[in-house]
């Protein structure tokens, strides 16, 4: 699944790749030229029309002014504006109707190279995000070379520069240009940037030389292409790895800008900073809510609530005693005349049972029973009559006082 982004992204890369350079015939339908200096038309045959767009620094290379229902053929690119999934056409050069024998010549090796596959988009080398070498294959002493060497001073003075010389125009320079770019090829360097400056077309034709296009295909180092100005597109453009507008504009397509970085850093230093800074306000909200859920589900905080309702209760149970204690205090006084009155009339009572008991005991006293001269006779623990003693016969007898034992040594009747 692909979001409408990657969707439109992917569509850019397609056309922009499949339609980097062509040629277009037809009749300007509507013409705007915009108070920005920009060239905003349609050009139109019998069955369908495309918009055009033709940039400030373009327009003012025209040599005539664009009027609608002329005949013409326009020189540029397909591209796609992503935001919108519109795509237009994005002229570099206008002519009227008719070309010359080098445009010819153009368009015939164009055709012969992109059906070798000199400009499928799949064979295309990436170039790297991070560069630490680069070699530049130009003319020593060429302003290409010295706006390059400034542009890389003050966008990105760390990356390591190797120059490799080579005439840019001329007979010899295809042969030059190729034998330069097999050379720095060897030369372990992360991208390789090839070109000049400005000219007219005779002047750039080297690098539409067959020879020129057999090296750059064959690199195995990446290759940018940044050859004469933005209208300028040759076939070098078509079978390098990235094509730029300019010489200065490759060393900024390719190399990465200091002051951005280091804008970017603060930026990822800010954000990391508030994206800390609201982790930990998250993790102190919710320490502190921890804290709270601890405190209320801790023993601490337990042992502190039982603390409290001791205390409560040790309250409600002093002021409960203190108050059941007021009472009983106010009822001692009767309770003790009652008491006092209760135990008096008691003793009474048990004085007056003493003394029937002791009345009683007296009474019952065998010692008060018996007379004096008479005792129990008994034998084997029974008592017995004196009649029933034999002659030499043991028996006992015993009063309240004296016990005795005793033999029957002789038996007489009295009556």
């Amino acid at each position: 699944m692909m979001t409408v982004s990657s969707l439109n992204t992917k569509i850019k890369s397609l056309l922009e790749a499949t339609f980097m350079h062509i040629f277009v015939e037809g009749e300007v339908a509507s013409v705007t030229y915009h108070t920005s200096g920009h060239l905003y038309f349609s050009v139109k045959d019998k069955e369908s029309s495309i918009k055009c767009v033709m940039w400030r620094s373009s327009v003012s290379k025209l040599k005539f002014r664009i009027e609608k229902g002329m005949h013409i053929v326009i020189e540029g690119s397909v591209g796609v504006y992503t935001p919108r999934g519109e795509y237009q056409f994005y002229a570099v050069h206008i002519e009227p109707y008719g070309k010359g024998a080098l445009a010819l010549a153009y368009e015939q090796m164009k055709e012969r190279l992109k059906a070798k596959g000199y400009f499928d988009a799949q064979r295309k080398k990436a170039i790297p995000k991070h560069i630490e070498k680069i070699a530049l294959v130009t003319a020593k002493e060429s302003a290409a070379l010295y706006d390059m060497l400034k542009v890389i001073e003050k966008r990105w003075p760390l990356v390591e520069v190797m120059i490799i010389d080579t005439a840019v125009q001329g007979r010899s320079a295809a042969r030059q240009i190729a034998h330069a770019l097999k050379y720095a090829d060897r030369l372990n360097v992360d991208v390789i940037v090839v070109g000049r400056g400005g000219g007219s077309t005779e002047d750039l034709w080297s690098f539409n030389e067959e020879m020129v296009a057999d090296a750059i295909f064959a690199m195995d180092t990446p290759v940018v292409s940044a050859v004469g100005h933005e209208v300028d597109i040759l076939i070098s453009d078509f079978v390098a790895d990235l094509r730029a507008p300019t010489p200065s504009a490759a060393i900024e397509m390719i190399l990465p800008d200091l002051h951005e970085i280091l804008y970017t850093l603060a930026e990822y230093e800010e954000r990391f900073q508030q994206v800390t800074m609201s982790r930990y306000e998250r993790a102190t909200h919710a320490l502190h809510h921890a804290e709270e859920m601890f405190q209320r589900v801790s023993p601490m905080r337990r042992l502190e609530t039982l603390e409290m309702e001791f205390k409560r209760l040790d309250e409600e149970f002093r002021r409960v005693f203190v108050h059941k204690t007021e009472r009983f205090y106010s009822m001692i006084p009767p309770l003790k005349e009652t008491f006092s009155q209760t135990v008096y009339f008691s003793f009474q009572q048990k004085e007056q049972h003493l003394e029937y008991l002791a009345k009683k005991l007296q009474m019952s006293d065998p010692r008060l029973q018996c007379k004096k001269g008479w005792a129990q006779v008994s034998r084997d623990g029974k008592s017995i009559a004196l009649e029933s003693i034999e002659k030499n016969t043991s028996f006992i007898l015993e009063d309240a006082f004296i016990k005795i034992e005793a033999v029957c040594t002789d038996k007489k009747k009295l009556f």
